[in-house]
């Protein structure tokens, strides 16, 4: 089942009096359950489709469709709705709230829903048992890794369980060795929930993971492959689970 659909997206910035383009005349499609990534150089374009297709930003020309439904002219409160209801994201730079302990920034997406407290709490605690952070609800993100901080936030990008997540270089800021276990992770909780994933990344590891690779250059797209060997390597990574 088709889930997102972008049709002829364009995004152009002006930087005084030059035009920089971020995304041009750019047209794809998200199936539930894939595992993609937007792939490409720094200034591709990558993070600025990734926000247009996350309804983060507003395309200067063309359509997005979410689950059949046209939402290019839904207004900022309707798209940060279907944000809260049918999307997660995870950002490069955790972007978590200082004084809330990690149980409670994972809670947080469900309060901006109006659930009931003790339901939020307890589905909180379950997303961070799920990513591996059992014991560590209490900890506010200063005491927390940063692998550990960044597992909070994809635990917050799956409490509400989303039909797509959305992860801006979500290893950016990792050493290997954690990066490593985050995409175990990540591969994990694919195989596990069928969730959608699009990463938007530079970085070789997720790229070589990945099941189908959009390519960008310049605001369009180049390349779309869905790859064999990455579905090999989603088989093998999930069998080994998360660390």
């Amino acid at each position: 089942m088709t889930l997102l659909v972008a049709e002829r997206l364009s995004r152009i910035y002006r930087l005084g009096d030059e035009r920089a383009v971020g995304v041009e005349d750019t047209s794809l499609s998200i199936d539930q359950g894939e595992f993609a990534v937007l792939a490409g150089p720094s200034g591709s374009g990558k993070t600025t489709l990734l926000n247009l297709l996350g309804l983060l930003d507003t395309p200067d020309s063309g359509r997005l469709f979410f689950e059949g439904r046209d939402v290019s002219s839904l207004d900022e409160s309707s798209r940060a709705r279907l944000r809260r209801e049918k999307m997660g994201f995870v950002f490069q730079a955790h972007q978590l709230i200082p004084v809330l302990s990690a149980e409670e920034n994972v809670a947080f997406a469900l309060w901006l829903r109006e659930l009931p407290e003790q339901e939020c709490c307890v589905r909180a605690r379950r997303a961070l048992r799920d990513v591996g952070l059992e014991g560590l609800e209490t900890r506010r993100p200063g005491a927390l890794s940063g692998g550990q901080r960044q597992r909070v936030a994809v635990a917050r990008a799956l409490v509400g369980e989303p039909a797509l997540i959305l992860a801006d270089e979500p290893t950016a800021s990792l050493d290997s060795a954690t990066a490593e276990r985050l995409l175990d992770l990540f591969v994990d909780l694919h195989s596990s929930r069928g969730v959608a994933f699009l990463f938007s990344s530079h970085d070789p590891r997720i790229v070589e993971r990945a099941r189908r690779r959009i390519e960008l250059r310049d605001g369009r797209i180049v390349s779309d492959v869905t790859a064999v060997t990455a579905v090999t390597a989603i088989k093998s990574g999930a069998s080994g689970g998360a660390s």
